[in-house]
């Protein structure tokens, strides 16, 4: 353990100008004075940072901080070094004889905190270096990039475990501002750390409104966003490419609002220029992809809009979170359009290339090295001459292959272009040793995280609340600002009466029943459909079948009625206290809100089903049907019935309701009718217009089915 030589709060008035800690940041502190590893997790804006710089200036030695982004630690760097304290960074920005200076300098004790880029661990004499220095503590920020269940995964941080058991597992701390449970255990996995604390702190940010806006044109998006800038003009605006930031940029310029462009694209001289003009408050708004932003101590930041879904609840909360860092009211705003899911989803193909694919490039790489066993082909020659479709899948195949120590990738003279070594090229491709079940199981989990990400945009839960029962927080309560909070449905939100809290506990019983909880984790068994037959004792041949008449739950809501029933479920669905899963099959399931609930833990705000004499009538125009379950409103399905809709409206140059109205092709969608006479029960659907249009909507229904 390092030497404690200055107290925490005497370190704290003397170099930050501060008499007292930010809530969580005693305790933590306090913890790691006392020699103790550690994980924390604290949201963006809750003085995380401080939780490793102020032990390291009440330390004896050097504290190293590995930091992802090379902005990120100038930021840092430059404002530790404003403030006297003996600091500086190591990265690939830097000469190799700058780099070579620092790296003396660090030897001989002469900084705090040595910020470093997580690439410094593969050189052998950074190494050696490293252990010439009294290690006071090894930091590792934006630690969830050590997990591939991270949503910024880096293979490079893979290397931390070994580096620490390298210098002699000097005393180290994790920190990131978001993780769930699993890239907790990743972290705690990689780093190998000594009976480790763990302080995960409170994820709302109280004086954030967060939106979520259906948005389906750009002209609306663009509106919007002229509207937000009036109100409250410095903000960042994230968008998914590099294309969307140049043309949101260039229509910026044309308003002339004082704005930067920040994307990958820019050489790293670029990057580091756009973001000092927007710390240094230059440009009021910044416009960029989702590298941005991260660990950028600009207080003043009163909006963040996402022009298109991110894609994970992670990425979202942490790019909205840099929003009113000095705890000022900020609004952020999602603009959302289920077609924009589409570019979340050829990211998530092009980081999780299939077994084929890295086949594929292995073998053409096989087939073109030189007698070195080297290849200055570009990524572009490799995915035509490996049959590639998606580009950013031949640089993750290269990484996993490098990762295997198959391949190496190396520097050109001369070029921005990285060539390629093979290792051990008498391996052939079908001898290559990587397992395709990790592959599928990453694919797997990130396609998760953009469901929930798509989850929370459709729920009608308030949108803090929902975030917080993400990250595992016990009974939120909700917030009381976001979009649905401040809506009708959101001003209907109450507790219940003591007969409503019963039903309310008698249907999520009945969930429970129809579900498995394998290892804690609720998974459902059964549709909605199916659970509510159960609940209302039907005698129908699928509930026999299934033996759900022996449950202890069947039909203890039996004179509850059917319509009643699924508008119950509706609104479960809508207050986050059961989910949909999606797959082959829509199958509904308690989350851990809902288990609360039932087992009177929790308090069930929620918009309630109106009294029965005054519920919507049923979408059948006869009672129950047993032919017809709701089975879920699905949002692909209902635009490809408003793309159908819209074309036989054009081609007979009618407006589109003249065909069937919004609430109908609603019915259709939850209904899903798959012949004409099951169709013509529908609400909306008369005989005149079932011989015209019906038989299309039902061939599109059978499709999509």
């Amino acid at each position: 353990m390092a030497k404690l030589i200055k107290q925490p709060l005497e370190a704290l008035k003397e170099h930050f100008g501060f008499d007292g800690f930010l809530d969580s940041q005693d305790e933590v502190i306090e913890r790691i004075v006392s020699g103790n590893d550690g994980l924390v997790v604290m949201p963006t804006g809750g003085g995380k940072s401080l939780c490793y710089q102020l032990p390291a200036l009440c330390l004896d030695g050097v504290t190293f901080v590995v930091s992802p982004l090379i902005a990120l630690m100038k930021d840092q760097v430059d404002a530790l070094i404003e403030k006297g304290i003996p600091a500086t960074m190591i990265n690939s920005s830097l000469s190799p004889s700058e780099q070579q200076q620092r790296i003396s300098n660090m030897t001989r004790g002469e900084y705090k905190l040595v910020y470093i880029a997580p690439e410094r661990f593969r050189s052998e004499s950074f190494m050696r270096a490293m252990e010439q220095v009294n290690v006071a503590l090894f930091a590792v920020d934006e630690a969830h990039c050590l997990s591939q269940w991270g949503h910024d995964f880096r293979p490079d941080y893979m290397r931390l475990g070994a580096a620490l058991k390298r210098i002699g597992n000097p005393q180290c701390i994790a920190l990131t501002a978001t993780a769930t449970s699993v890239v907790r255990k990743d972290i705690l996995n990689v780093l190998q750390l000594n009976e480790p604390f763990e302080t995960v702190s409170g994820f709302a940010r109280p004086n954030l409104s967060l939106t979520i806006s259906a948005t389906e044109k750009h002209s609306l998006k663009y509106k919007r966003i002229r509207e937000i800038i009036k109100d409250y003009k410095t903000g960042i605006i994230y968008c998914a490419t590099r294309k969307r930031v140049n043309e949101v940029a260039e229509m910026m310029a044309d308003w002339g609002v004082s704005c930067v462009a920040y994307h990958g694209g820019m050489s790293d001289e670029q990057r580091e220029k756009t973001q000092d003009e927007f710390i240094s408050k230059r440009a009021d708004v910044a416009i960029a992809t989702n590298a941005f932003g991260m660990g950028i101590d600009r207080s003043d930041v009163r909006f963040v809009i996402h022009f298109e879904v991110p894609g994970s609840v992670e990425a979202y909360y942490q790019e909205a979170g840099r929003a009113g860092r000095d705890g000022e009211a900020s609004v952020c705003e999602l603009f959302f359009n289920y077609a924009d899911t589409r570019t979340q989803e050829f990211f998530i193909e092009g980081v999780n290339p299939s077994y084929k694919d890295i086949c594929n490039i292995y073998q053409y790489l096989l087939n073109e090295v030189n007698k070195d066993f080297e290849l200055t082909k570009t990524i572009d020659d490799i995915k035509e001459g490996a049959d590639i479709k998606n580009g950013m899948a031949v640089g993750s195949a290269l990484s996993v292959l490098a990762k295997n120590r198959l391949i190496e990738r190396f520097d050109i003279a001369g070029s921005r272009s990285k060539g390629t070594r093979l290792l051990q090229p008498n391996i052939l491709t079908s001898q290559i040793p990587i397992t395709r079940d990790a592959l599928e199981e990453k694919d797997k989990r990130d396609r998760e995280k953009l469901n929930s990400m798509v989850e929370m945009c459709y729920s009608r839960q308030c949108r803090q609340q929902w975030i917080m029962d993400y990250f595992g927080e016990e009974n939120p309560a909700p917030c009381g600002k976001c979009d649905v909070c401040e809506s009708k449905f959101g001003g209907d939100l109450r507790e219940g009466t003591e007969t409503e809290l019963l039903v309310l506990r008698k249907a999520l019983s009945g969930v429970a029943r129809m579900s498995n909880k394998p290892g804690g984790k609720w998974e459902g068994r059964f549709g909605k459909g199916k659970i509510v037959q159960m609940l209302m004792g039907s005698r129908s041949q699928d509930v026999l079948k299934n033996k759900l008449d022996q449950l202890t739950t069947y039909g203890i809501l039996n004179g509850e009625g059917t319509a009643r029933l699924n508008e119950l479920f509706k609104y479960m669905h809508d207050a986050g206290f059961i989910f949909t899963q999606k797959g082959e099959f829509p199958l509904v399931t308690l989350t851990p809100l809902g288990e609360s609930i039932m087992l009177g833990k929790a308090k069930a705000m929620m918009a309630w089903p109106k009294a029965k004499s005054a519920r919507n009538e049923s979408p059948l125009k006869v009672g129950l049907d047993l032919e017809m379950e709701e089975v879920g409103f699905d949002p692909k399905l209902y635009a490809a019935l408003k793309d159908l809709r819209a074309k036989l409206a054009k081609a007979q140059n009618v407006p589109a309701y003249v065909v069937f109205s919004n609430k109908t092709l609603e019915y259709f969608t939850r209904l899903r009718p798959t012949s004409m006479d099951v169709g013509m029960r529908i609400k909306g659907v008369g005989e005149a217009k079932a011989a015209q249009y019906l038989a299309h909507f039902i061939k599109v229904i059978k499709d999509y089915t």
